[in-house]
């Protein structure tokens, strides 16, 4: 996982906006730095490429499918021809 960045002084400035102490404000975001950077978050790379390796896997289980069902079709053809050549 990637770590994900973000103005920490646009944050303490906005928090002041809204009525936050100055040293509250940093407090806030000291905090949420912190979990920030314990926590573990998926960008949108780590999903695209979550996404190719699944993809290439589903291709490969179709395949696999796909095969199965030709290989049940002779199976099934093979005794029906045998279940008519004992019948007639």
């Amino acid at each position: 996982m990637t770590t994900v960045t973000f103005d920490t002084h646009k944050f303490i400035r906005r928090l002041e906006a809204a009525g936050f102490e100055s040293r509250q404000a940093e407090a806030v975001v000291g905090a949420f730095s912190e979990a920030q950077q314990k926590a573990e978050v998926a960008t949108r790379l780590d999903i695209e490429r979550l996404e190719a390796k699944l993809d290439a896997r589903f291709e490969r289980v179709d395949g696999e499918l796909r095969l199965n069902r030709w290989m049940i079709g002779v199976l099934l053809a093979g005794v029906a021809s045998l279940v008519l050549k004992a019948y007639f």
